[in-house]
Parts: C-alpha cells; structure tokens; sequence
C-alpha cells in the first residue's frame, strides 16, 4: 500500500530519478531550462510536489510530442493565470496543431509505405522474369 505524498512531501533529485526512470541529468537540464525550480539546501536539490508535478507533465508531453519551448509556454500561463481559458485555448492549439502534424505524418508513411510494395512488386516480377529465361 503507497502512501499519497502531501503537498509539503520534497524529493532529492534520485527520489525522482528513480520514479520515472530517468537520469539525474534530464532531472537538471530541466532545471536548467526553467521548468523545475527546486529549493536548494547547500549543494543539495530539494524537490517541491509541485516540480514533481511538473515533471511528470514535462515526461507527459514528450512523450506525446511536445517541446520543452511548448511545454515552458503552458507552465507559464499555469503559472500567472490558474485555469484560465487563455491556457486552455493554447493547450486546445498545441494539441490541434499536433494532431494536424502527426495526421500529415500517417499520410506520408501511407504513401512511402505504397511507393515500396510497388517497388518490391517491380523487384519480385524482375526476378520472376529472370528465372523464366
């Protein structure tokens, strides 16, 4: 049975390292990017829940194609107007614009996908011909 961290939880930087199955060093290039802002105690990295948060709506939209520039530009509306319908509108064109993307790149695939059976055809009819010699 887990346990639900409260707000006031911190994690060290392996603390999440560990959780999402990601290097200490993609941890800091965030930070060093903007989008995780932890406290520091000496030379030691203390992780709020909301960079924990963060992160895993950072890992979120890589995953489902979003850059970190995409990713910086809604923590920011987050961050000056919570729940606003600008951020909503934006997330609402980020994602409309990657699906319009991914659609463009099915489309592509379709037709290279195409362009080699037809090649490999051409291949397998070349070969038949030459062993009918």
């Amino acid at each position: 049975m887990s346990i639900k961290p409260s707000p006031s939880t911190s994690f060290s930087i392996s603390d999440l390292s560990k959780e999402f199955d990601i290097t200490t060093r993609s941890i800091r290039f965030y930070e060093d990017q903007g989008l995780l802002k932890p406290k520091r105690r000496g030379q030691t990295r203390i992780y709020s829940m909301k960079d924990r948060v963060r992160l895993k709506l950072i890992l979120r939209g890589k995953r489902l194609g979003f850059s970190l520039s995409e990713t910086r530009t809604l923590f920011e509306l987050y961050d000056a107007e919570k729940g606003s319908t600008s951020q909503l509108n934006t997330m609402l064109k980020l994602i409309e614009d990657k699906k319009t993307a991914l659609q463009q790149q099915m489309d592509d695939i379709k037709i290279v996908l195409m362009e080699l059976s037809s090649a490999e055809n051409q291949c397998r009819q070349a070969l038949a011909d030459i062993s009918d010699k």
